[in-house]
């Protein structure tokens, strides 16, 4: 099943891992894909509207010959992610609520 995903929560899912790691930007893909169905092309106007919003920062690394850019969260970034986290619970727990209600009307 594919649920389609809203952008504050796949804003989420991106600060949320870039909270434990700095990652590039294809790792990022890699991992969220992990979890939920994406493409390369969904996750990388993600990435930069974050970075102008000031969640995210960028850095380049050098990888055999080339760079690699390297985005991390940013203290704006990680209180956006506790915002985010707070509204996901109350959405969880109202559409669980919402699911658990078979046969109860």
């Amino acid at each position: 099943m594919n649920i389609p995903v809203s952008s504050e929560l796949l804003d989420g899912c991106v600060l949320a891992l870039l909270a434990a790691k700095d990652y590039y930007g294809y790792t990022i893909t890699q991992q969220i894909q992990q979890t939920i169905t994406i493409s390369e092309s969904t996750l990388y106007p993600v990435l930069r509207r974050l970075k102008k919003d000031g969640a995210l920062e960028t850095y380049d690394e050098p990888f055999k010959g080339r760079n690699r850019r390297y985005y991390r969260i940013t203290p704006a970034g990680t209180t956006r992610l506790g915002e985010i986290r707070n509204d996901w619970e109350d959405y969880k727990h109202n559409i669980d609520w919402l699911m658990k209600k078979e046969g109860q009307a």
